[in-house]
């Protein structure tokens, strides 16, 4: 009996003991709102409040930067205001009168989050804060933000009559994985440090990177942190690692004392997503489609076709992907080669994933008078052939 028992308690050692290849959702962070993204495709893998606007402090300069390559010359050059040189800290401390190439700027923008940098960028790019503010939302709106609105280009606490400046994770995340398509951001906010001085050269500066997650995490690409007493502490950055592109999210993660919260934050988000999620290809390729019978049709059938694809996809177990044909057996006369008339829906989880249309490859008008008319008379004829014969 004694053997039995030790032998059942080794056993029971072992289990215990086996290295843990998974982990749950994070149930413990201290971000009241957090999303876990595929870069890749942008699917949300986890979300704690997700789509809750709030207020997202200097992670706001990632739409600053993306508009500002996206619209601007950074070769450029950049004359400070009065309002930009009076923004509160963090600055760079830029003066009224001064000149500066763009391009340093955006270093002195994202390294150190210098709150003036981002005023004179927005003034040069947008004409004004308000005109360059427009030009975040509209980008925010093409990438489909709507729990976004962008009033500041440095992310200080604003609100006007149409809202607060804020965002919400799962917008944020959509944002960060646009700039990652971009080389002259990922080079940007990845350069350890940057020197230069003002046009005239009166002036030198050496701004360095402040991001502290790029040396955490093996694979770290970028990211963005931020703070205001609205905001909070927040972070948003992204991971490449094993084939794997990820983008965490965290908003109003703590207040002081307490700006390590959100690397922690962070790691267990990163971390669940490279321990839970595998990459898989989802759908096909190509689909055999029958054909589609047509009512009073000249044709009595016509051929279907969709330009399907599959999908490589970041998956955990549990996972379920299938996929629905939605396509009539039988149209009415008339029809016509390229008409759409159905769609293949690819589903994960019971959510729609993507969307194919089936297209009719074959017309068929509508039977008629001379069209019957010509069936009888080719049936007669060939009749009357087959008598002479």
């Amino acid at each position: 009996m004694k053997r039995y028992l030790s032998l059942f308690l080794l056993l029971l050692l072992f289990i215990v003991t086996l290295p843990s290849h998974a982990q749950g959702e994070p149930t413990d962070l201290y971000a009241h709102a957090a999303v876990l993204m595929d870069a890749d495709t942008g699917r949300i893998l986890f979300e704690k409040n997700g789509t809750e606007q709030l207020p997202m402090a200097s992670t706001t300069k990632i739409m600053t930067l993306l508009v500002t390559l996206e619209n601007a010359d950074l070769e450029g050059t950049v004359q400070v205001s009065s309002y930009a040189a009076s923004m509160p800290d963090v600055q760079l401390n830029i003066r009224e009168g001064e000149t500066y190439r763009l391009r340093d700027l955006c270093y002195s923008l994202m390294l150190e989050s210098h709150n003036d940098s981002a005023v004179a960028i927005a003034e040069h790019v947008g004409g004004s804060v308000e005109g360059f503010a427009s030009m975040m939302n509209q980008k925010a709106r093409d990438l489909g933000c709507y729990h976004t609105y962008f009033i500041t280009p440095n992310g200080l606490d604003a609100q006007d009559e149409n809202g607060i400046h804020s965002t919400s994770a799962e917008d944020l995340a959509r944002i960060m994985r646009c700039c990652m398509q971009n080389d002259e951001f990922l080079t940007i906010t990845r350069e350890p440090s940057w020197s230069f001085s003002d046009i005239e050269g009166t002036r030198s500066f050496t701004v360095n990177n402040k991001n502290a997650f790029l040396h955490m995490m093996e694979g770290a690409l970028t990211g963005k942190t931020g703070f205001t007493n609205g905001a909070g502490y927040c972070y948003v950055g992204a991971l490449e690692r094993s084939g794997k592109r990820l983008i965490a999210v965290v908003l109003a993660c703590g207040w002081p004392n307490h700006k390590t919260w959100k690397w922690s934050d962070t790691t267990k988000l990163m971390n669940y997503g490279i321990e839970n999620f595998h990459q898989e290809i989802v759908g096909e390729d190509t689909i055999t489609l029958g054909p589609i019978t047509i009512k009073d049709g000249q044709v009595e059938s016509v051929r279907a076709s969709s330009d399907i694809e599959s999908r490589e996809l970041l998956m955990k177990e549990g996972d379920e992907f299938w996929m629905d044909i939605l396509m009539p057996s039988t149209l009415s006369a008339p029809v016509a080669a390229d008409e759409m008339v159905g769609t293949v829906v690819y589903y994960l989880n019971g959510e729609v994933l993507d969307l194919f249309p089936i297209y009719i490859e074959d017309d068929s008008r509508m039977i008629d008078y001379p069209w019957c008319l010509q069936q009888i008379f080719q049936k007669w004829l060939g009749k009357s052939i087959l008598t002479v014969q």
